[in-house]
């Protein structure tokens, strides 16, 4: 229901907003993210709709679990005389970053995406402690 924000910028900014917004952002569901912690492992599952699998990218570097999603779509109508109808073009990219620790590789983590969907199981690896080594200092005499 549009009704006037009382404690935001501007009264207007829920009537200009609301109309492009899905359950208050702009990103329209994209990469809306749950993360299941389960016995052995953590699942990830990313919305998003829209994107080809492609498009999509997952990369592992000092711990961090980035996907990178990228999309160029172009709708072009025309009525029988050429003239446009409707013209829609969206491009852009958009990431995400998941810290999964220094221990997990790239070959562990396993990735399927299906009806604009991304799913990723990711293990959980134990952080080993730092062992601190005594070094002993030899006393002559």
């Amino acid at each position: 229901m549009l009704m006037p924000s009382i404690f935001g910028e501007s009264l207007l900014d829920d009537f200009f907003n609301a109309p492009f917004t899905y359950e208050g952002t702009s990103t329209g569901g994209l990469m809306q993210t749950d993360v299941k912690d389960m016995d052995d492992h953590y699942e990830i599952i990313m919305n998003l709709p829209g994107i080809k699998k492609e498009e999509v990218q997952a990369e592992l570097k000092d711990g961090y679990l980035t996907i990178t999603a990228s999309s160029n779509t172009n709708k072009d109508e025309k009525d029988s005389e050429g003239r446009y109808i409707r013209r829609e073009r969206r491009s852009g990219s958009c990431s995400r970053s998941f810290y999964v620790g220094d221990q997990v590789t790239q070959d562990e983590i396993k990735a399927k995406f299906e009806n604009g969907t991304l799913t990723m199981t990711v293990p959980k690896k134990e952080e080993k402690p730092e062992v601190p080594s005594r070094k002993y200092i030899s006393i002559e005499g």
